[in-house]
């Protein structure tokens, strides 16, 4: 299976697509390359404005999903968001591969985002007769249910390790067209004891030390509302 991932730093944040891709062979035992163009802070818009990375990847890169990731924090205009989408799903219709709508989630400061957020990408996903990776709907539902799960890396946008092994999570399942059973607990940290700066960062260069124990109880809590989610799409 081989997958493109467009977005920005909800997208790269923790090397998550790695992460997706290891869910995705440990469920189906098929392997996964997984490619990525993201960068901060761009929204679609702006990977429109860049046209041909987008244009040849998906044209050449034969690619079976597109994962399409629009800016978050401020989230932008509906209609924007719709012109900016429209040309990357006809790419991936020419192309013949299914795009996924990566539903991102509300700022930890303003929840008030989530139902427009909910509803905007599930219209999305339905008018375009895509993929919808619910990720921000559960978010929301484990904000209710158990604010104990820190989703949230420590500037209240981008996901914590839990937060990216709930959006690797979601987009396994969605792709894979069911819920996760039987998935290992461990997540990606590419930050640890590193301090982090757009401009300037620092990270873990080896990724056999990202890799991180996470807590089986959370994992579980985790799999079990992306479940109860999935039944209801």
């Amino acid at each position: 299976m081989k997958v493109l991932f467009i977005g920005n730093s909800h997208t790269f944040f923790n090397d998550m697509p790695n992460l997706f891709a290891d869910m995705v062979q440990q469920e189906s035992g098929e392997p996964v390359d997984a490619v990525m163009l993201a960068y901060s802070g761009r929204d679609l818009n702006w990977h429109h404005q860049e046209y041909f990375s987008v244009r040849y990847n998906l044209l050449y890169g034969q690619y079976d999903y597109c994962i399409i990731q629009q800016a978050a924090h401020p989230f932008p205009d509906p209609c924007s968001t719709d012109a900016n989408a429209d040309w990357i799903l006809q790419l991936c219709h020419t192309a013949h591969t299914k795009p996924v709508i990566y539903m991102t989630w509300a700022e930890q400061a303003h929840p008030e985002h989530a139902r427009m957020m909910i509803d905007y990408y599930t219209g999305l996903a339905g008018r375009s007769g895509s993929l919808l990776a619910p990720v921000g709907q559960v978010f929301e539902a484990l904000r209710n249910s158990h604010p104990e799960i820190d989703l949230y890396w420590k500037d209240g946008e981008h996901a914590s390790v839990y937060g990216d092994y709930l959006a690797a999570s979601v987009l396994a399942s969605t792709i894979l067209q069911h819920p996760l059973t039987s998935m290992s607990c461990t997540g990606l940290d590419f930050l640890q004891d590193e301090p982090f700066d757009f401009a300037h960062p620092g990270l873990i260069e080896h990724p056999e030390k990202e890799v991180i124990p996470l807590d089986a109880d959370t994992c579980a809590v985790i799999l079990d509302a992306i479940a109860q989610i999935m039944v209801k799409h």
